[in-house]
């Protein structure tokens, strides 16, 4: 049985756990100057923080104090049996900005962490200085229905409605060959390798970590006509009053580019396309995903500067 080792990888990093609403969460830090501007990066599904490994010493290169996070339920963090809705999940992101000895961070997510990211300066705006999302629409675009996503492929359509069964999409998860199923389908030609897909399916089979991302879908999912839903989207559809970044591959074949639209979220507000990606951008198109990200951070107040390593 894989335990939550598989995920400490070695590399330019370190690796650290934190206490922060009520849980226990597994952070990769790179560039330690406490003075250094932060850096939260929050993964996607179906994978963790290594989603990030080409970003992390890049970004610390830069001058930046940046720190890659187990998500709730993913990874080396906890896996509580509940907690697995966005308000809570934007307080963990918060609870670990505060745990790291910052006041405030620039928020970096992609797929469902793109979803944390956008729901940050509405639900935790003290600690969100600016938000920049990977292959995520705004929420008050994608959180509309009950059991699909409008801006979704009909194929990811389908898998959101599976993923509201009980017991079976974990078993495919970790017994089957889903995961590695889902990251070629949604990504563009050539991705991923045998290495990478192997990685992530290992950490889905961490005890409760297929069941914990089950969780959030259902969430997402099973909300929309409930209070807690029509709570949250109620606050994410205030004017998002923070510097946004928003990227996607064009070849996405989980939430199309061409159908997501800018809304224009965010003051101000930049939007990229990345020719020849698909979903996983950060991985996908590493080097291009991280000159944008950094030539964006740089036009921030408080940035270390402009300066952008090779990659």
């Amino acid at each position: 049985m894989t335990d939550s080792s598989a995920v400490l990888v070695d590399g330019p990093w370190q690796h650290r756990f934190v206490s922060a609403n009520g849980a226990r969460f597994h952070v990769v830090e790179a560039g330690t100057d406490p003075t250094a501007p932060l850096v939260v990066l929050l993964h996607g599904f179906p994978e963790h923080w290594w989603a990030w490994r080409h970003q992390l010493p890049a970004l610390a290169a830069a001058g930046y104090r940046a720190v890659a996070m187990d998500l709730r339920g993913a990874g080396a963090s906890d896996k509580p049996p509940q907690g697995y809705d966005m308000p809570t999940l934007a307080r963990d992101v918060a609870g670990v900005i505060r745990s790291l000895g910052a006041q405030d961070a620039v928020v970096v997510g992609h797929g469902l962490g793109g979803t944390i990211a956008w729901s940050m300066p509405s639900l935790q705006p003290r600690v969100t200085q600016a938000i920049a999302v990977f292959s995520s629409a705004h929420p008050s675009r994608l959180h509309t229905s009950a059991m699909t996503w409008p801006l979704a492929t009909r194929a990811t359509g389908r898998h959101l409605a599976f993923f509201q069964l009980p017991l079976l999409p974990e078993r495919r998860l970790t017994r089957g060959d889903l995961v590695p199923r889902l990251l070629a389908e949604w990504s563009g030609p050539g991705w991923p390798d045998r290495a990478t897909a192997t990685t992530y399916r290992e950490a889905m089979q961490i005890p409760f970590a297929a069941h914990s991302a089950m969780e959030v879908f259902r969430w997402l999912a099973r909300s929309t006509p409930r209070v807690d839903g029509q709570r949250y989207l109620a606050a994410v559809r205030a004017p998002v009053r923070v510097p946004v970044l928003q990227v996607h591959g064009a070849q996405d074949h989980c939430i199309p580019a061409s159908a997501v639209g800018t809304g224009r979220h965010g003051s101000p507000f930049r939007f990229e396309t990345v020719p020849g990606a698909g979903h996983f951008v950060p991985e996908e198109a590493p080097g291009r995903s991280t000159e944008v990200l950094l030539d964006w951070l740089g036009s921030l107040d408080g940035a270390p500067g402009p300066t952008i390593p090779s990659v």
